[in-house]
């Protein structure tokens, strides 16, 4: 999937020289946590964001340092941090360094760019222009989407099972002696693991199959180098048995 399938096309921008009463306003009144700045051609010329508002001189958070630390930081560091807290227009307190992408531009893609600046939005750019806006509440929707119940009509229980047993043993963590039995949709899982992480991973990995309404778990685990094992506990109630 690429940008143009998830972005809000519908994007609340701030012009440059908006106040930041303005700009908190509709923050507010849209619940958004950033908007993007755009001058009168429609061209992107920043970003002001919820954090441009936590030191600001209005409700008494702007930084405080010791003397001898604002003398090693000099007058033009403190000259601009005096700005951010005190500035009146959109202008003195956004970010201009935004990172931005295309429509095409792959949501992996997106996903590295918003960890690596740690940021919560992209604006989208087409043509020199603001077309679109990708937040990390878009890819809450795209889950959310694409985990929505939708009937398989290849989903019968041998069906299912196959899938299921293919998926797993893709991993190099299949476990050994995998057995799965599928019955109107719920599954039940048999082998041995030596790792408990193993044990939620191919949960998840049936979980993730279609039709499939519920997985049991009856996997015995195995300490390798005791030779100690655990039967489930609907077996033995997970008492120890040495191998």
């Amino acid at each position: 999937m690429r940008a143009h399938h998830i972005m809000t096309r519908k994007v609340i921008v701030v012009s440059p020289d908006a106040s930041i009463g303005e700009a908190a306003r509709l923050m507010a009144e849209y619940h958004v946590s950033g908007l993007p700045v755009v001058d009168h051609s429609g061209a992107l010329v920043g970003m002001v964001t919820e954090r441009d508002f936590l030191r600001r001189q209005e409700v008494g958070t702007q930084r405080r340092r010791p003397r001898w630390l604002e003398f090693l930081r000099g007058p033009g560091s403190q000259a601009l941090e005096y700005v951010h807290a005190a500035g009146r227009k959109v202008d003195e307190i956004m970010t201009r360094d935004v990172r931005s992408v295309t429509e095409e531009t792959p949501l992996a893609d997106i996903v590295d760019l918003m960890e690596k600046h740690q940021i919560k939005r992209v604006p989208v750019i087409q043509g020199g222009r603001l077309v679109g806006i990708v937040s990390r509440q878009n890819f809450v929707q795209a889950v959310a989407n694409a985990l929505h119940d939708v009937p398989d009509p290849t989903a019968a229980d041998d069906h299912i099972r196959r899938r299921i047993i293919a998926t797993i043993e893709q991993q190099d963590w299949t476990p050994v002696g995998l057995g799965v039995l599928v019955r109107d949709g719920i599954v039940d899982i048999r082998g041995i693991i030596t790792d408990e992480n193993v044990r939620q991973a191919i949960v998840v990995a049936a979980e993730n199959v279609a039709g499939v309404k519920q997985v049991r778990d009856h996997m015995c685990w195995v300490d390798s180098m005791s030779g100690v094992y655990f039967l489930p506990d609907d077996e033995l109630d997970g008492t120890a048995k040495a191998v």
